[in-house]
């Protein structure tokens, strides 16, 4: 079997030509042969036909049998044909010596006088011989019954001969129609194929700067043209998964060096003795500070890491929402109070029962909130959480003006779900940045920096589809920003 298309496609163009070839000629073959037979046929009957007549008139005119057939043997002596007899008894004999004898040539016996019957006999030799019979007189009456001309059968190898001369003319018209019809078909997968194959090779380098890469062209079968498509998508896709890993790159530079200064300054001081006394506690304060940074940024790393290789095993178990969000509201109150913000949880009658990991409930708020206290910046504003169910064809809430925090993006999910939203009335996310603020190390804000690592709301994004929800970031009105946590009330799949 051929390696290449091309070859493959050939190969079988070769055979689908052979098959047909065979075929035709099988079928040219049996058609020519019959209609070769049935002009024997005919030619003997034109034969025999005028030889009976004058048998008859000789006999007609008082010639006696002997010598009427004696006539026509000596007519037929210079042509190959052969002359029989069957006689009143059934027996056939030769009129002429030389007349090889053949098995399996009888008359009907139904067949009466001046009727004609035709058939096929075999010689000693295995030659097949074609014979029409001339019946003179009815079966049981006295004298000859029927004259008999046979001539060799030679239908087959004349149909053998005409084919020859027909077949190379229908192989070279075959060549000359199917084999630009297989070429063109090859061409039409194969030039596909070898450009997605060179796109697939410059695949690293189109990635790394995909304003460069030229989009294939949508040609060939409908299944190469999706495979084209698909390409085209991942190709998309790792160009933007780069563009994100230069982005991450970047912002890991700028998160590391922040406190890498502060740690080496720090450090420095202390080395040289610049830093003593009150200033030493100070520097080796910020340096623990600086460090505990660095550690948190590590392991915030490798949670992300974990849930995305889906490591991290989740234990669900009942969990009563409202204890959740007011725990939550007490971690965070201290701090929050210092800077003037005020951390409200809505109350939104019975808390709604779900089924979760509390660890991973209690740090997908405490993300939550983290995000909103450092939207307000030093304050002040407020923050709503609320947790609720939604119903199936829930419409969407009001913003906090109205509703304190009601989860419109949680709507129309679907029942078995709860929405956990956290809202703030602060500046609101910037235009066009809604579709990522769950990327790892994403700002809104470049010039904003702080103690947040940038990995909060990706932990959010990871736990949550762990748990087979999805999650959500908006703008309310009259301002501020709402972020939304859709977990099944059960653990299950993710809503569709």
């Amino acid at each position: 079997m051929p390696r290449s298309l091309p070859g493959r496609i050939a190969l079988a163009f070769i055979g689908l030509s052979l098959a047909i070839w065979l075929a035709l000629g099988g079928t040219l073959f049996l058609v020519l042969r019959g209609l070769h037979g049935q002009a024997t046929i005919a030619r003997l009957t034109d034969v025999a036909a005028p030889l009976v007549a004058q048998v008859r008139l000789n006999l007609a005119n008082g010639m006696d049998a002997r010598t009427a057939l004696a006539t026509l043997r000596d007519e037929m002596a210079a042509s190959d044909l052969g002359l029989y007899l069957q006689l009143a008894d059934g027996r056939v004999v030769g009129l002429d010596a030389e007349a090889a004898p053949l098995a399996g040539l009888a008359v009907d016996p139904a067949v009466g006088r001046g009727g004609i019957d035709t058939g096929r006999a075999r010689a000693p030799d295995g030659s097949t011989w074609a014979w029409v019979a001339s019946v003179l007189r009815n079966p049981g009456a006295l004298g000859p019954r029927a004259v008999i001309v046979a001539a060799p059968d030679r239908s087959g190898a004349e149909a053998l001969r005409d084919l020859l001369g027909t077949l190379p003319a229908v192989i070279v018209v075959t060549l000359l129609v199917g084999a630009p019809i297989a070429w063109l078909l090859s061409r039409s997968v194969t030039a596909p194929l070898r450009r997605l194959a060179a796109a697939t090779a410059d695949l690293p380098a189109a990635a790394a700067s995909p304003t460069a890469a030229e989009p294939l062209p949508l040609e060939g079968p409908a299944e190469v043209r999706e495979l084209t498509e698909r390409f085209e998508a991942m190709r998309a896709e790792l160009g933007a998964t780069r563009r994100r890993e230069t982005e991450l790159l970047a912002n890991l530079r700028h998160d590391l060096r922040t406190p890498l200064t502060v740690i080496s300054g720090f450090a420095q001081a202390l080395g040289d003795g610049t830093a003593r006394g009150e200033q030493a506690a100070r520097a080796a304060a910020a340096i623990a500070e600086e460090a505990a940074r660095l550690g948190t940024l590590v392991d915030e790393l490798g949670a992300i890491e974990r849930l995305g290789a889906g490591r991290e095993g989740l234990r669900p178990e009942p969990l009563d929402l409202g204890d959740l969000l007011r725990g939550v509201v007490e971690r965070f109150r201290p701090t929050a109070q210092a800077r003037g913000i005020e951390l409200l949880v809505v109350d939104g009658g019975q808390p709604p029962a779900l089924t979760a990991d509390r660890m991973a409930v209690e740090r997908i708020l405490a993300n939550l909130v983290s995000n909103a206290m450092a939207a307000l910046g030093p304050g002040p504003g407020h923050v709503w959480l609320e947790g609720r169910s939604v119903p199936a064809g829930a419409a969407a809430a009001a913003g906090p003006a109205a509703a304190a925090g009601a989860v419109d993006a949680a709507a129309a999910v679907g029942a078995g779900w709860v929405a956990i939203s956290v809202t703030d009335d602060g500046p609101g996310f910037p235009p066009g940045s809604l579709d990522r603020v769950f990327d790892r190390f994403y700002r809104a804000d470049p010039a904003r920096t702080g103690s947040g690592s940038g990995l909060g709301l990706a932990i959010v994004r990871e736990l949550a589809h762990a748990h087979g929800g999805s999650v959500h970031a908006e703008n309310v009105a009259p301002r501020g920003a709402r972020v939304s946590v859709v977990l099944p009330a059960v653990p299950g799949p993710a809503p569709g």
